[in-house]
């Protein structure tokens, strides 16, 4: 551990910089730490140059600094996954420890870039962080795009409108690219004021900018009804979907919760949240003719989530996490059912490996789904997203350009518990919902469940952790933003650029012969 030691002042701008995070995310959503929680990160790397050993001191700095911030912002892991096995430790610690070496590598590329071919820190550490996120978010089997810094700004959906173009991934840069600006505007305050005063009335005119964008975007996009979608809030325990027993109580009550909403505000589509049917329907042909009966008694489709399965042979199977969409006259077998994509690593699916050969209690073997359909009811057309899938922009971006009018996110996050997660997870769908300006619908088995309108906006939302139904007004636009043509443009830019900077100061090294480790 000798070569991760830092001086008591690193370890003070470590702390400070976690703090500044946290408070930055949900719950907490203060607008000014999300300005200022990477200052102390800047500093770390500007004082690390003075090192004998920088190189080595960048990686303890950006260790550090990794471990704390995602160390505070994922602590709900231990809490979430203890339900599955008491080895949620292992896989809560294996995980901030994968991204503080992701970190460490961050801190150290930008000083080894700026020390060995001078480029400005403003210029390299915003590409290099968006970049790092980018990279989180597509590792395969176990990408993990987890709140990237844009998303603490889903508070203030005026600020973030630029969304539409340049996407929750423009935003992490452009914040980050504030956040550097401000720690040299403090730097350099007292030895040149004119250029601290410049680089701190480009963050306001930055803000401004941002904030003048999103105004004229709220004045101008027009914004149209889907109809009124209701959404069910069972509030089902984990234990109680483990108890067999108590399954048809579980379906019997999503019933009589479903019917009394139906009746009492007459909407176009009922949500059930995700695996709210406990077991396969192969298993419980009851609870599917249960669910028509109700369908066809008030002409109202519903989509449930739940767990299906294709059989390929007598003994060979695989399984998925679904969604499944009931039409007006009850059948189900008209609509093809959506099998989740990007599966919760470990849990719903271990990576790398086929997790049959483990036979591990709770180590998913989950099938990934290989189609997006798009459904069409008399509400419109939407795609189902499950549970973190919100976090993955490129499949609500998909499902617009597949011609849905607005998205549904059915989730179950009472294996939460009582953290930070459920806030944060339903911040997503703020992104998603201006990135397309397509309204979303989530309906969650313990809450948050709510609306999201094509600003960003939320609205009837409920408690957590309660027995809940709402119904109200879904809006959507028939707006198809640049973002959605392009995608994750910002994203793809920065690893170009990436690659061209430390191509660049490789070559650069080379030329001149810096020795610089």
């Amino acid at each position: 551990m000798k070569g991760l030691a830092l001086t008591r002042a690193d370890w003070c701008l470590v702390v400070v910089g976690a703090v500044l995070v946290v408070l930055s995310y949900p719950p907490f959503h203060l607008f000014l730490p999300s300005l200022v929680s990477l200052v102390p990160a800047v500093w770390l790397i500007e004082t690390g140059h003075s090192d004998a050993r920088p190189l080595r001191r960048h990686l303890a700095q950006g260790f550090w600094f990794g471990l704390a911030t995602q160390g505070l912002e994922l602590h709900w892991m231990v809490v979430a996954l203890w339900h599955f096995t008491p080895l949620s430790a292992l896989a809560y610690a294996a995980t901030v420890t994968i991204l503080a070496v992701y970190t460490a590598t961050l801190f150290a590329l930008t000083g080894w870039v700026k020390r060995v071919a001078g480029i400005p820190i403003l210029l390299v550490f915003p590409v290099l962080w968006t970049t790092v996120r980018w990279f989180v978010g597509h590792q395969g089997d176990i990408s993990f795009p987890w709140l990237g810094l844009g998303t603490s700004l889903t508070g203030y959906p005026t600020v973030i409108q630029i969304a539409d173009i340049i996407g929750a991934r423009g935003i992490t840069f452009l914040l980050v690219l504030a956040n550097v600006a401000l720690a040299l505007a403090w730097r350099d305050w007292q030895k040149s004021r004119g250029r601290a005063i410049r680089l701190v009335a480009g963050v306001v005119a930055g803000l401004l900018l941002a904030s003048g964008y999103g105004i004229f975007r709220q004045r101008t996009i027009k914004l149209r009804s889907v109809g009124k979608i209701a959404v069910v809030q069972p509030n089902v325990g984990f234990d109680e979907k483990e108890d067999r027993s108590g399954h048809n109580a579980i379906v019997r009550d999503l019933l009589e919760m479903s019917a009394a909403v139906a009746d009492s505000t007459g909407p176009g589509l009922v949500v059930w949240p995700e695996a709210a049917i406990p077991d396969y329907f192969d298993r419980h042909p009851e609870w599917e003719n249960s669910i028509s009966a109700l369908v066809r008694r008030n002409g109202v489709p519903v989509v449930t989530g739940g767990v299906d399965v294709e059989w390929r042979s007598r003994t060979d199977y695989d399984y998925f996490n679904a969604a499944f969409v009931f039409d007006s006259f009850g059948g189900r077998n008209a609509h093809p059912v959506y099998h989740k994509v990007f599966l919760v690593p470990m849990v719903e699916r271990v990576p790398f490996v086929n997790p049959r050969w483990l036979n591990l209690r709770w180590f998913g073997g989950f099938g990934i789904g290989d189609s997006r359909p798009v459904y069409h009811k008399s509400v419109g057309r939407f795609g189902v997203v499950i549970c973190y899938e919100s976090a993955f922009e490129a499949l609500s971006r998909s499902y617009r350009m597949s011609g849905a009018d607005f998205l549904i996110n059915i989730t179950n996050d009472a294996w939460f518990g009582k953290t930070v997660a459920p806030y944060q997870h339903k911040s997503h769908l703020v992104m998603r919902a201006i990135e397309n300006r397509v309204g979303i619908v989530r309906s969650a088995n313990s809450g948050i469940s709510e609306f999201v309108d094509p600003f960003g906006r939320e609205y009837g939302r409920t408690g957590l952790g309660v027995r809940a139904v709402a119904a109200d007004t879904l809006l959507t636009s028939d707006v198809i933003t640049v973002y959605s043509r392009l995608g994750d443009w910002v994203g793809q830019l920065c690893a170009f650029l990436t690659v061209a900077i430390l191509m660049y100061a490789w070559w650069y090294r080379k030329r001149e012969g810096v020795v610089a480790f």
